[in-house]
């Protein structure tokens, strides 16, 4: 792959990677917004929570009881925003380490792209005919760089002249005492 294609697969990776976290924070909030997690009709003693191995709260069967709610259908998988909002942070965790891993590929690949195409150039500038390029090139940026020191001293005699000039101006123009 050419670094061009590597720029352009990195790109698109990072994107899913952004994409990705996007919807884990979402999936985040909608979690913390959950009304069943935060139940007021519910007892310290009976509202007891547990936090699970992915960070979302987990409300017990006392709390659920309490409040009428299945909280366990919902956990399960079932239609509620509890169980639904899990399976769609897990589904986002395992894209986002998916796209990570994928961009720290492409990254690793983009140095040994580089090298390919530099020994690839050293390789090709070998021949007769891009000697002859390069030198003539080389002649025309020389010749260029003259030019340009000449039109600087150029520039720099004006300016002094257009100094002068203004001097003169604001003398004559400097008023007079009666």
């Amino acid at each position: 792959m050419t670094t061009q294609e590597l720029a352009m697969e990195g790109e698109k990776q990072l994107e899913e990677t952004i994409e990705a976290a996007f919807q884990i924070i979402s999936a985040m909030n909608d979690e913390l917004c959950n009304p069943s997690l935060w139940s007021t009709s519910a007892t310290p003693s009976s509202a007891a929570t547990t936090t699970g191995s992915n960070g979302s709260a987990l409300v017990s069967a006392d709390a659920a009881a309490i409040d009428g709610t299945s909280h366990h259908s919902e956990s399960a998988g079932g239609g509620g925003g509890g169980g639904s909002g899990n399976s769609v942070l897990d589904e986002a965790s395992l894209r986002y380490k998916n796209s990570v891993t994928s961009l720290r590929a492409v990254l690793a690949a983009i140095p040994n792209s580089q090298k390919a195409k530099a020994s690839e150039m050293q390789n090709g500038l070998g021949s007769p005919e891009r000697e002859d390029e390069i030198e003539k090139l080389e002649e025309e940026a020389l010749s260029l760089r003259m030019e340009i020191a000449k039109k600087n001293v150029h520039v720099k005699e004006l300016i002094d002249k257009l100094r002068e000039l203004i001097a003169d101006i604001s003398t004559w123009q400097s008023p007079c005492s009666v």
